[in-house]
């Protein structure tokens, strides 16, 4: 994908409990980077227990771990970002669209990136929730520029500019791009991307 204009891969990792869906796990992280060594390895960690997977996923190669700010406090949160820092990579925070997210603007901008779900974690090609872009405008605003704003779930090129109008500098998309033929690939995420 990233020579059709992508950024960066997204790996999504859900372990079947804070999710009803089993995905990858290091290893294949570990042969994505070794297939393409240059790429930015983002890495969702939709688990209970993110803490566990920290060292795997950094030993294999990722650049960016995030995290769900369901499964940990604040305080929890913040100190897993940290040993995710020491151990070389950026920290995100998760933030399902049932999630409130006032009370975490303060910790979110603590972090490196912050990812607004825009559907119910769990399996890809959902309809997209544009109720969830009020908060993101919220998150932006908070975190100021130095943060990164992600948005993962349903995001198209019939919604991309209201989901970069948000706020959002990073986004996630599968359906979008996979659903098309190879061809054609280049220009969607050129189209999710929007004017230079």
């Amino acid at each position: 994908m990233l020579d059709h204009g992508a950024d960066l891969l997204h790996l999504d990792v859900m372990d079947g409990h804070f999710t009803p869906n089993l995905t990858m796990g290091p290893a294949l992280c570990s042969c994505l980077r070794k297939a393409i060594p240059g790429a930015f390895l983002d890495v969702h960690l939709m688990v209970e227990h993110p803490e566990l997977f920290v060292d795997p996923f950094i030993k294999a190669g990722a650049n960016n771990l995030t995290f769900h700010a369901e499964v940990l406090d604040p305080d929890e949160c913040q100190r897993l970002a940290d040993r995710v820092r020491r151990a070389g990579a950026t920290a995100g925070l998760a933030i399902n669209p049932s999630t409130d997210a006032r009370p975490l603007l303060s910790l979110a901008a603590s972090f490196d990136l912050v990812l607004v779900m825009s559907v119910n974690p769990g399996y890809s090609g959902q309809v997209f929730m544009p109720e969830v872009l009020p908060k993101t405008r919220l998150v932006r605003d908070a975190v100021g520029p130095g943060v990164r704003v992600q948005m993962d779930g349903g995001v198209s090129l019939t919604n991309a500019e209201r989901v970069r109008s948000a706020g959002c500098d990073v986004i996630v998309a599968a359906t979008a791009i996979f659903g098309v033929p190879r061809p054609e690939r280049a220009g969607v995420i050129a189209g999710l991307k929007g004017p230079e």
